[in-house]
């Protein structure tokens, strides 16, 4: 399980560290990806393929499916690694995301999200204000 918050960099080349806490459950292989709310989403193989799994038994007849698996496909990337712990993360993911210097990267249960750190604040703030909200919203859930 990924959790937590972290504050990083992307260095010149586009490479950024990834967290120590979360090397480990990453594996040697992972998956990078546009995510929502403007950040990219970074899944292990094994979550990676659950997820590959649930967008397969979307319906192909509905635009808003064949938008989706396209969206979210088209942007991924297969991701190592270095020795340092960092990854590259290519340029056209960087630009989705508006990273350029600062960045943040959390962990959400099965997933790691990287956002810009700008990005990250202003809907940090904006969650945090409707919070409350959120959670009467979602208390059918049973959390």
């Amino acid at each position: 399980m990924f959790l937590g918050e972290y504050q990083h960099s992307i260095d010149d080349k586009g490479r950024v560290i990834i967290p120590a806490k979360f090397r480990d459950s990453l594996g040697k292989k992972f998956i990078v990806t546009r995510g929502l709310d403007n950040c990219l989403f970074v899944y292990p193989e094994g979550e990676w393929a659950i997820m590959e799994e649930k967008l397969k038994k979307l319906p192909l007849t509905k635009g808003d499916a064949r938008a989706f698996v396209r969206f979210f496909f088209s942007g991924a990337t297969e991701c190592e690694l270095d020795k340092q712990g960092r990854i590259l993360i290519p340029q056209n993911l960087r630009d989705f995301a508006q990273i350029n210097k600062d960045c943040v990267i959390i962990g959400v249960s099965n997933r790691i999200e990287i956002w810009s750190k700008e990005n990250w604040e202003k809907y940090s703030l904006d969650a945090e204000e409707s919070f409350e909200e959120i959670a009467e919203k979602i208390v059918d859930f049973d959390i």
